[in-house]
């Protein structure tokens, strides 16, 4: 099965490419994520590139000169284009057999040909610019944590944290894809229409409380069509990959506007993902039960249920949250950790969202995004935005050098950064999911 373990995930595996070799490094032989770049100061498509080390394998290149000559099949063809629309509607098989050549490919013990030519298709991750990996046509997020709704819940309903149907269904909303970016790109803070408490009058101008949200985002493979819905025990096929996401909220926008119909230009203004696709099989190893809800909670309807999902439903991603100043950066002080948190919490399963948001029959889409929502903990070094670290602005954060935030400044920059580790395998990791805050138009 593409979901097991196999001879890729093998932790005694080196590669030829010295740098994926290091303990450190986010991107060893195991891991192989997929993304699309260009070489800076060359006027050309963007291109597949598979991370290696501190290397990127072009896939464009590998299919030209190697591939092509020993393969004929749709794997070749879906790594010659300028997305990743065609390798991601491939099918698990096929996605597995693409993981298995590139690490065949790159392994130490590979003295042949291939190795000559494919030492020329390398390129430095310092010499590239990366983009979002796929035409994104729908982006949904879901509000998974339990303990992130809690918490929020709290603030507004002290008597009643959660809403009624929060333990039975995957609660979400369609987001807004046109404004979804790739780490690094500037965020401009967003403008509004707010309401003070002791005013009886809107107003409109830049947003005071502009906040980060660490999320972890899958992009859907092969869809479904119109009409048919998935069932919860094949969902997982239709997962390419998992990225981190940062869905940067207005909450004072967000508080003024969200009744009664949810988010609106609060969440609109931007998304950034990380530019790595970790696909779904090189996360075998670090697979764990889905969350394990606490007696008296309801068990999930039926056909959000089954035994895999119940067993092997999680991921378990180590998330943290890093803040990097103007003035820290100017001192040359290191950007501070705010939170860490994990992915193995959520309450609903990457499958349950899935299988829900398909149930009326929605039809997903190859490239579709779908985030978790804020990854939250149960405690305060585990909260996973600003709302609740300072407990909506009443309890400033202290940062190094002695600044202190209550929500994000102008010159601020949030760092995410994933990985998963256990014992027997190698360490994997998704890179990094940064942006930092420009100043409202």
């Amino acid at each position: 099965m593409p979901s097991s373990t196999n001879e890729t995930h093998n932790p005694n595996l080196k590669s030829w490419v010295k740098s994926a070799n290091d303990p450190n490094t986010d991107f060893p032989i195991q891991n192989l994520p997929v993304g699309l770049f260009t070489r800076k100061y060359v006027e050309e498509l963007p291109r597949i590139g598979v991370a290696i080390g501190d290397q990127i394998l072009d896939m464009s290149a590998v299919t030209d000169t190697i591939w092509e000559t020993v393969f004929e099949d749709m794997i070749v063809d879906a790594c010659s284009v300028e997305s990743l629309d065609f390798l991601m509607m491939l099918e698990p098989e096929e996605q597995s057999e693409f993981r298995r050549r590139v690490n065949r490919l790159l392994r130490a013990d590979n003295f042949g040909d291939e190795r000559y030519f494919a030492e020329g298709c390398l390129v430095s991750m310092d010499e590239v610019e990366m983009h979002v990996p796929v035409e994104i046509g729908d982006y949904t997020d879901f509000y998974a944590s339990i303990s992130h709704a809690t918490n929020i819940g709290k603030m507004f309903r002290p008597d009643q944290p959660l809403m009624p149907n929060y333990k039975w269904v995957p609660i979400g909303y369609h987001g807004r894809a046109s404004s979804i970016v790739i780490s690094g790109s500037p965020i401009r803070r967003p403008s509004g229409q707010t309401k003070a408490d002791n005013t009886e009058t809107p107003t409109f101008g830049p947003s005071e409380n502009l906040d980060y949200e660490l999320e972890v985002g899958f992009f859907i493979g092969y869809g479904n069509d119109q009409g048919e819905s998935l069932k919860i025990a094949d969902a997982e096929e239709h997962i390419f990959g998992l990225c981190l996401a940062n869905d940067w909220s207005a909450r004072d926008i967000q508080r003024w506007e969200y009744q009664p119909l949810g988010p609106f230009l609060s969440k609109s203004f931007a998304t950034t993902i990380s530019p790595w696709i970790v696909m779904r099989e090189a996360l075998a190893p670090f697979r764990v039960p889905a969350y394990k809800r606490p007696q008296g909670d309801p068990q999930p309807l039926p056909y959000l249920d089954s035994l895999k999902n119940r067993e092997r439903g999680g991921f378990d991603i180590k998330l943290e949250v890093h803040l990097s100043t103007e003035q820290m950066r100017e001192k040359g002080i290191a950007p501070h950790r705010l939170s860490s948190s994990n992915a193995r919490d959520l309450y609903w399963t990457f499958a349950q969202m899935l299988t829900h948001h398909t149930s009326n029959g929605c039809n997903m889409r190859p490239g579709d995004l779908i985030a978790s929502g804020t990854v939250s903990g149960t405690t305060k070094d585990s909260f996973g935005c600003l709302l609740e670290l300072t407990s909506r602005g009443t309890e400033p954060i202290r940062l190094p050098g002695g600044e202190e935030r209550r929500f994000l400044e102008d010159g601020d920059e949030v760092i995410f950064r994933g990985y998963c580790e256990r014992d027997g395998f190698r360490r994997i990791g998704f890179g990094e999911c940064r942006g930092i805050v420009m100043p409202a138009n």
